[in-house]
């Protein structure tokens, strides 16, 4: 009896140390992928499209590849002009959703929960594209522009709410168990 309860005590004081250590670091992501998104920001326009089309090139190969359409290079490269738009748009919204997953989490572990979650953090990060699209008018061969925040803003919002239903979810059935408050009483 004696020893479980220490075992107990030992294994509260353990989390709490980690929680304590841990929950800090959880806003690292989020720099990162902000240090991320304004360093390909800080590419002039040639070497922003020139790594698009590499990008949009891959996926056209792969698709040759995979579906064996047998395409030739002259309709490998037409193709490739036909989806760069889509890729470039495409990469908008998937660096912003990870953007607002990283916000998010962080201010999720820290107790900001519903609609104060999305607020909070779809605020920075529409901020955040703002400002991101401010910093490109500086950049030669880029230019700032609103119809980028507003797909960027896509990006975000659906981060926002797949972070909230992962959390929600993993509140409910993992991380029960190990709830502190559960434990404590």
């Amino acid at each position: 009896m004696y020893d479980n309860t220490i075992m107990k005590y030992v294994g509260l004081f353990i989390k709490k140390l980690l929680r304590y250590l841990l929950k800090p670091l959880s806003f690292l992501p989020a720099i990162l992928v902000m240090y991320m998104i304004f360093s390909f920001s800080a590419q002039t326009g040639v070497s922003s499209a020139q790594l698009s089309r590499k990008v949009s090139h891959k996926v056209v190969v792969t698709m040759n590849t995979v579906l064996e359409k047998g395409w030739d290079e002259s309709q490998i490269d037409a193709r490739t002009e036909q989806i760069h738009y889509y890729v470039r748009k495409t990469a908008h919204v998937t660096e912003y959703f990870i953007l607002a997953a990283s916000v998010a989490l962080p201010l999720y572990v820290y107790g900001v929960r519903g609609i104060w979650l999305m607020l909070y953090a779809g605020a920075f990060c529409v901020g955040f594209a703002c400002l991101d699209e401010y910093h490109q008018s500086f950049v030669a061969g880029r230019g700032a522009s609103k119809r980028d925040v507003m797909i960027d803003s896509i990006g975000i919002f659906a981060g926002l709410i797949v972070t909230r239903i992962v959390c929600f979810v993993g509140r409910k059935t993992i991380f029960s168990p190990l709830s502190l408050e559960k434990k404590c009483h």
